[in-house]
């Protein structure tokens, strides 16, 4: 299964009124493991970003001047996408101004060459009802390390998109247990044959018995003597 994560940075906000794309970031995922096969470009967008946008990504007139047009590397962009699940954070956002480029570019239009497109934001207002769902949020809610985000960036946000998504969708695995949800919502645990696991038993050595004897004493002594382990050996 070959996943892309997705982001863009723009001049502004909405395509419809001219902003364009002025930088793309995309992150493969193959079998739920990322492959390193990423895709970073920035644009020059034949405008200027609004201000509030320069803040977020900082990409300057000056910087972007000499980088290329979306038009330019549209057939690129494509040829990577196409067959694949693409996963943005606000799809609707992202998708909506590559299509507008992609319109003037004379391309059809972003479903037409992916296998389908998922919104991270909509999977995460559906896990995570009445809480704030940003891509900031999710990384501190589910410990994904953003610490280097201090402006938006389209490679590094589809990265840390990847990482948030895995949490996101990573069952329960567990060694012994098999449960699954009945109709009724209820928790059925599948009974377990122990026999065919072979778990190995090793005994604590005199050194590892002692310090333990250590421990539970000051613990102990730290409770007055009320530890509950002391009354039940008496």
């Amino acid at each position: 299964m070959r996943q892309i994560f997705f982001d863009t940075e723009t001049t502004g906000l909405s395509p419809e009124s001219g902003d364009r794309i002025v930088e793309i970031g995309f992150v493969e995922m193959v079998n739920r493991r990322l492959t390193g096969n990423n895709k970073h470009y920035y644009l020059n967008p034949e405008r200027s970003s609004h201000e509030d946008a320069l803040k977020v990504h900082g990409l300057t007139d000056e910087f972007l001047a000499d980088k290329p047009v979306f038009a330019l590397v549209a057939d690129e962009l494509l040829e990577y996408i196409s067959g694949a699940e693409v996963i943005a954070h606000n799809a609707n956002f992202d998708v909506g101004f590559f299509n507008e480029e992609l319109r003037r570019a004379g391309h059809p239009k972003f479903h037409g060459f992916v296998e389908k497109v998922t919104d991270t934001l909509v999977m995460a207002r559906e896990m995570f009802p009445g809480k704030s769902n940003s891509l900031d949020a999710l990384c501190k809610r589910l410990e994904v390390d953003n610490s280097n985000r201090t402006l938006h960036g389209a490679l590094l946000d589809a990265g840390l998109l990847a990482e948030v998504y895995i949490r996101m969708t990573r069952g329960q695995n567990s060694l012994v247990i098999d449960a699954n949800e009945s109709s009724s919502g209820d928790l059925i645990i599948a009974p377990i044959d122990f026999s065919q696991f072979d778990l190995p038993v090793i005994a604590a050595n005199d050194a590892e018995i002692a310090a333990h004897e250590v421990v539970l004493a000051e613990l102990d002594k730290a409770s007055g003597g009320k530890t509950a382990w002391r009354a039940h050996m008496a």
